[in-house]
């Protein structure tokens, strides 16, 4: 007896339900190889057997028609259509858990993992804090918290924030703007006392620095009545790390220019003094980033307002 068309529709219905849910496990199982950085890990992140997230993959390649990753017995990289695809995966898992969430009424509950990064120095002073307490306003959260002192890809490095130092090139994040630093002159009382404190950034030239690479090597820029200057400087010691320079300031081995909250503690406690504040070039923004306004699930959203409250 021919299907009644209700059961067969029905059926159809059915049919597309289970290929979407199929097809959005396979978008998630190729996120999870991705961020794990193997399909052995992301069958363990998963908890499926490894030959199912081998099948998962394949099937959606082949429903592509493209090859989403190189793969060769020593390393995975992501082909070009892959990193195309792996962000248009990240939108709409994100935004099929965000719509999941707002069924359960999870908004006013943010839980799930987030993934934060911020420069090594100001994380430890400013960010790590804040995140302290955003975990102890929100029990269902938890933070991979990683400071690095480089530029990351938010989106291929698998991270919801970030918190830079510097003016933003890159369009395709969103970003809010917390605050600003300074980028001063510091040195310690009794090198002053020794040598003088100079009144110009020109007679830098003539004095003993400590050079921690923050722009041209062996040159300073300062800003003169809107103009830009740039001084050549001579180091006695340079170094990659703020906190060895600062502390060569402080033992009075010369000048060193470092970024205000690298100092001020410091400065509050009169061991170092900063210097020629007049010439000081413009501040540098402090902003929070994050992903296309779309991937913005409750508890990025919460930490975003959370991050933007305690460092502005």
């Amino acid at each position: 007896m021919p299907e009644s068309e209700d059961v067969y529709s029905k059926k159809l219905k059915n049919a597309a339900y289970h290929g979407v849910v199929n097809k959005l496990a396979a978008m998630q199982t190729f996120v999870a190889i991705v961020d794990a950085g193997s399909m052995t890990n992301a069958a363990a992140s998963l908890g499926k057997a490894l030959p199912t997230v081998v099948r998962s993959l394949a099937t959606l390649e082949r429903a592509l028609g493209v090859q989403l990753l190189r793969r060769t017995t020593r390393r995975m990289s992501l082909t070009e259509e892959g990193r195309l695809y792996l962000e248009r995966c990240r939108r709409i898992l994100a935004d099929v858990e965000e719509a999941e969430q707002a069924l359960g009424r999870q908004q006013a509950e943010p839980r799930g993992e987030l993934r934060v990064t911020a420069p090594v120095r100001f994380g430890q002073l400013r960010v790590a804090p804040a995140v302290l307490g955003f975990l102890r306003a929100h029990r269902k959260v938890s933070v991979d918290l990683v400071l690095l002192d480089r530029v990351v890809n938010l989106v291929d490095e698998g991270f919801d924030v970030g918190v830079r130092i510097a003016a933003l090139t890159d369009s395709s994040m969103i970003a809010t703007r917390v605050g600003q630093v300074r980028r001063v002159l510091v040195a310690s009382p009794a090198h002053l006392r020794r040598e003088g404190t100079p009144r110009h950034p020109r007679e830098l030239a003539q004095r003993s620095v400590v050079d921690f690479p923050g722009g041209a090597v062996g040159a300073w820029t300062f800003q003169e009545e809107g103009r830009s200057i740039s001084v050549p400087v001579r180091g006695r010691l340079r170094c990659n790390q703020a906190e060895v320079g600062v502390r060569a300031c402080e033992e009075g081995l010369g000048f060193g220019r470092f970024l205000s909250y690298q100092v001020e503690a410091l400065v509050a406690a009169k061991r170092l003094r900063i210097v020629l504040r007049d010439f000081e070039p413009p501040p540098i923004p402090i902003h929070v980033v994050f992903a296309h306004a779309r991937l913005m699930t409750p508890r990025v959203r919460a930490l975003v307002d959370w991050l933007e409250a305690e460092l502005s």
